[in-house]
């Protein structure tokens, strides 16, 4: 059994970005990273899942969390639909990084993926860890990334997996509170992780839509809703 957790950093949306996995398996830990120039933080997120899967040979059963709703409900739930439709929206319009979607869809062929979303910054050890990894990409100055046994490893990945993952409750964060920003501008849907990214993308754009969600679920009922 492989475990994997991902997660992509961008410093503006389009702007600087990096991306961070853990690859785990029963004995062994691999760190991966990597840093774009110029992208989003939706190509990041899609850029550290391909990635971490490439590095996994074939007919293997991986467990990967992500905080991605994006990408978890793109590969279970629209992909199929997309190639279907030659790469198209169900409103006719291009779909938005069709290069790693396809990607994405090649490195899970021969692959048992069990895809877990989990929540972003609570405290959940491997996705913070990736977190760090992607935002020191980002700014263009990364961590030192490891490569070992799983002995040796200074993240306690058996809290992470403990943690509280997608469909548990929260205690201590208020309802009220942000756990993302979902925006649409010319039928293209992406998640934001702070205000300031979704506002940069919509201001001035007098056809753009835009909600804050409270928590995973949230997130992806409003994904489902402008996607509509």
């Amino acid at each position: 059994m492989i475990t994997i957790f991902t997660d992509g950093s961008s410093r503006g949306n389009p702007g600087p970005g990096g991306w961070g996995a853990i690859v785990l398996n029963d004995d062994t830990v691999i760190e991966l990273g990597g840093r774009e120039g110029s992208t989003t933080n939706n190509r990041m997120e899609l850029t550290a899942i391909i990635s971490s899967l490439e590095n996994v040979s074939n007919e293997k059963e991986i467990t990967l969390y992500t905080d991605s709703a994006y990408v978890v409900n793109g590969i279970t739930r629209w992909v199929k639909g997309w190639a279907k439709n030659k790469w198209k929206t169900s409103k006719k319009e291009d779909v938005l990084n069709k290069d790693l979607w396809e990607r994405l869809v090649k490195a899970t062929e021969h692959k048992v993926i069990d895809w877990k979303l989990i929540k972003g910054h609570s405290g959940t050890e491997g996705n913070e860890r990736c977190d760090v990894i992607a935002t020191s990409f980002a700014d263009n100055s990364p961590v030192v990334l490891y490569n070992g046994s799983r002995n040796r490893y200074g993240v306690d990945i058996s809290v992470s997996l403990k943690s509280d993952l997608r469909g548990g409750k929260s205690k201590s964060k208020s309802k009220s509170r942000a756990y993302s920003y979902v925006s649409m501008v010319d039928g293209v849907v992406q998640t934001h992780k702070t205000w300031e990214e979704c506002k940069a993308r919509v201001h001035g754009v007098s056809s753009a839509r835009f909600k804050k969600s409270t928590s995973p679920e949230n997130e992806e009922e409003i994904i489902r809703e402008l996607s509509e």
